[in-house]
């Protein structure tokens, strides 16, 4: 174990013992001057091998005083002999964040959530900031700046939080693997959302009846039966393009999702409509896969490309961030909305759609100018039928 110091010129660690750099740089000098950082040198317990590390960040003060220089490599002697393992080199501090999202991708729990092509795109759109970082040397600070540069690039609070968040599902499960440290989990966990108030970015777009026919009719014919699923029971892209033929029950008229093919990892069971039957029924089985939707005999991962083009065939903007702008997810709005005004108990949508909470259910709920004039309509039929039976009540005498 051995205290060196850095040259300020030419950045070479070296012996405390050396008055003058190779560089010809004075270190006394620098020294005096507080202009010369330090480091310790030691041998991780268990591995042989070594670990440099400075002092302090370079904005410390802490990192130029010879004092503590001593006080932090005789804090490292007693560690190791008290405690070896707080020596060890974690993988956060040689593992880069891009290294660390293709671990954390790569595990089976995780390729089969619903959700996972959601979630690799979230942790694409963060890696291309950070994913040439090492774990340990993030801040929250850079991170807070990340925030500010997606907004400022025009992207909504509720965008950016899931690209975060969709870091600290990876820190948060790399903690749990002893891959990272509780220090790394506060400095993600330091950086707050941006969208604090709930449901305050809310999306309100519903299709009407007209909208989603014309839509159907400009889509590609393997596309179809994939949008009127979603217009039919509310279930989330990832649980449609994941379906496979054994959660499909035709006889019965049911759709049963198991746990682990959900969002919020609890099973149900979704009616099939009368007007989605036909459409699923039509649908061939292929003998080679076991999904229900395929494409050239292959599962369909996405339909962006053919929903874009069928939304401009049919006039319906398109675009999270286009004015009045449709996405794929907003038909589980469509769905939500619809069955509500069909009459059907809240409770009961809640259960189909899998929303679990009804803060949520409010979220995919929407109010609309009909709706209202019905609900002040509502109240004039009540109040005349009430101003009619008082008329009929005899008078007391």
């Amino acid at each position: 174990m051995a205290i060196l110091a850095e040259c300020p010129q030419c950045h070479k660690k070296q012996s405390i013992r050396n008055k003058m750099c190779a560089c010809g740089k004075d270190l006394d000098k620098a020294k005096r001057a507080k202009k010369v950082r330090f480091w310790i040198d030691y041998i991780v317990p268990g591995t042989g091998k070594a670990k440099r590390e400075p002092v302090a960040g370079a904005d410390d003060p802490k990192a130029y005083s010879i004092e503590e220089a001593r006080a932090a490599e005789g804090k490292r002697k007693a560690q190791k002999v008290e405690a070896p393992r707080v020596l060890q080199r974690a993988p956060e501090e040689k593992m880069t964040f891009q290294e660390l999202t293709d671990w954390y991708l790569k595990l089976e729990k995780v390729k089969a959530k619903a959700y996972f092509d959601t979630l690799k795109f979230n942790l694409a759109s963060f890696n291309k900031e950070f994913g040439g970082i090492i774990v340990s040397q993030i801040k929250p600070s850079e991170i807070e700046n990340f925030q500010a540069k997606q907004k400022a690039a025009s992207y909504s609070d509720s965008y950016v939080d899931q690209q975060i968040g969709a870091a600290k599902t990876v820190i948060n499960k790399a903690f749990d693997n002893d891959m990272v440290t509780g220090e790394t989990v506060k400095v993600f966990k330091r950086v707050k959302k941006l969208l604090l108030k709930r449901n305050a970015n809310a999306r309100d777009k519903v299709l009407t009846v007209d909208q989603v026919e014309n839509l159907m009719a400009a889509l590609p014919r393997h596309t179809k039966a994939i949008l009127a699923t979603a217009f039919y029971t509310g279930m989330r892209s990832g649980e449609i393009l994941s379906l496979t033929w054994n959660k499909l029950d035709l006889e019965k008229k049911e759709i049963r999702l198991e746990a682990a093919d959900t969002k919020d990892n609890e099973a149900r069971v979704i009616p099939i409509s009368k007007e989605l039957y036909p459409i699923l029924k039509s649908i061939p089985r292929a003998l080679h896969d076991n999904h229900v939707f395929l494409y050239k005999g292959k599962p369909i991962r996405s339909i962006r490309r053919g929903l874009t083009d069928a939304c401009e065939k049919a006039g319906i903007p398109y675009g999270r961030f286009v004015k009045d702008g449709f996405i794929f997810h907003d038909l589980r709005h469509c769905f939500n909305t619809y069955m509500r005004k069909a009459g059907v108990p809240e409770s009961v949508i809640m259960e189909i759609t899998g929303h679990s909470t009804r803060e949520m259910f409010d979220r995919y709920n929407k109010i609309d100018h009909e709706d209202r004039r019905q609900a002040v309509d509502s109240m004039s039929y009540f109040l005349r039928n009430l101003d009619q039976t008082l008329d009929q009540e005899p008078k007391k005498q």
